[in-house]
């Protein structure tokens, strides 16, 4: 069940009590279902739970001089197992990480420094924004970038930053342009003129870059036509379909992977090499827990020849989150600092624990999570983290 989000524009935790949502959160019967559910919620001093109660005392003053929300990684699953479907991560947690920060002492550098490139450039990475389209030298496929050509378009390809500028997300950017060109979809991205959606961790974090962010972004979608919005990073798929919606943004989004799915039926045939892989598939907290996309991605898994899927004993909506949500991507030196385990190191262990050779991702953020915690693991040479896009590719070519 999703918030209307559309109606909270404006609203502050003193008014909250005031909107039906607000209603909704003083029907918390206190079971503890959200602190038990959370990967974090051994490390929180203040899980969904306990700040419900401190607000009905009135000591929300406690909860912003805590850190605890440092631990929050938007990962839904509070939200999803709620028995009073009350929308934590969508809008309490969201308000009260605001708050937060503000009166953070000292804020991890790491994040500070992800706060300032999103403000300064556009990105979290601080690359320039004349660098965006860099990923496109040497493809030998066309991309139409809509400042050189403003014909209207039938999909406006939203890249995001890690496609654009980490290595290992250029390699998929690649694939998905390869991809839409021999499915002959009408595409075109904003190339230079793009800048980060304002994933759901900033949006959790700091609203006034947030709002920077959508102004931007929204004035640059008014300058062409498209009917509709496709992206690879499920966080701004999170950003378009819920924030956005509260400064007027109407139009239709989704994910390239059950936009894909759309194309299923153009896309099996060219499915030709038969890929020798064992593969396991993380589900992505946003694609997966929030917007309910479990099937479409292993049903296009299944379709490439040769691969043969297991699951994680974690899956769907019971899936551990890789930990790069909710400024988690910038909190890895703070989580070693408190003796907290990555999430993505745990992830990890269960992947491997499949005997799968290949793990699956939808989400350019687990790309290097999970890269990463493999080599931490000593796992690098027995497994290897493709995206679906990229596996597509392989068995699509000659």
């Amino acid at each position: 069940m999703i918030a209307d989000i559309e109606s909270l524009r404006g609203v502050t935790l003193e008014t909250l009590y005031d909107t039906p949502e607000g209603r909704l959160i003083k029907s918390c019967i206190q079971c503890g279902t959200c602190a038990g559910s959370c990967p974090h919620g051994e490390y929180m001093e203040y899980p969904p739970r306990r700040i419900i109660k401190m607000m009905q005392l009135g000591l929300l003053d406690k909860v912003f001089d805590s850190d605890s929300m440092l631990k929050c990684v938007n990962c839904y699953a509070c939200m999803s197992k709620c028995p009073r479907e009350i929308h934590l991560t969508e809008v309490l947690l969201q308000l009260i990480k605001e708050q937060t920060i503000m009166r953070l002492p000292v804020v991890p550098q790491e994040l500070q420094k992800a706060l300032e490139n999103s403000y300064r450039y556009g990105n979290p990475m601080g690359e320039s924004g004349r660098k965006r389209i860099n990923w496109m030298q040497n493809l030998d496929v066309p991309v139409r970038i809509l400042s050189q050509n403003s014909q209207p378009v039938d999909v406006l390809w939203f890249v995001e930053s890690y496609p654009s500028y980490h290595p290992r997300g250029q390699d998929t950017a690649r694939a998905i342009a390869k991809i839409f060109n021999r499915l002959n979809v009408d595409f075109a991205i904003l190339g230079n003129e793009e800048k980060s959606a304002g994933e759901c961790g900033m949006l959790s974090w700091e609203s006034g870059l947030a709002e920077s962010l959508v102004d931007y972004n929204m004035a640059i979608f008014t300058k062409y036509k498209f009917n509709q919005l496709v992206t690879s990073d499920p966080h701004a798929l999170d950003a378009f379909l819920y924030r956005y919606k509260m400064f007027g943004f109407k139009a239709k989004v989704t994910h390239v992977i059950p936009f894909l799915w759309q194309y299923f039926d153009k896309l099996k045939p060219m499915l030709i090499n038969k890929l020798h892989y064992s593969v396991t598939y993380h589900d992505s907290c946003c694609l997966g827990r929030h917007n309910g996309y479990y099937e479409e991605p292993r049903e296009i898994l299944k379709a490439i020849p040769g691969i043969k899927i297991t699951e994680m004993v974690h899956n769907r909506s019971n899936s551990i989150c890789c930990g790069g949500g909710g400024g988690g991507m910038w909190l890895d030196t703070y989580f070693k600092s408190q003796n907290i385990e990555r999430l993505s190191d745990n992830r990890i262990k269960e992947a491997i624990e499949t005997g799968a050779d290949v793990l699956a991702v939808a989400c350019p953020y687990e790309m290097p999570r999970f890269e990463d915690a493999l080599k931490v693991a000593g796992y690098d040479g027995k497994m290897v983290v493709k995206d679906i896009t990229e596996l597509i590719l392989e068995s699509m070519e000659d």
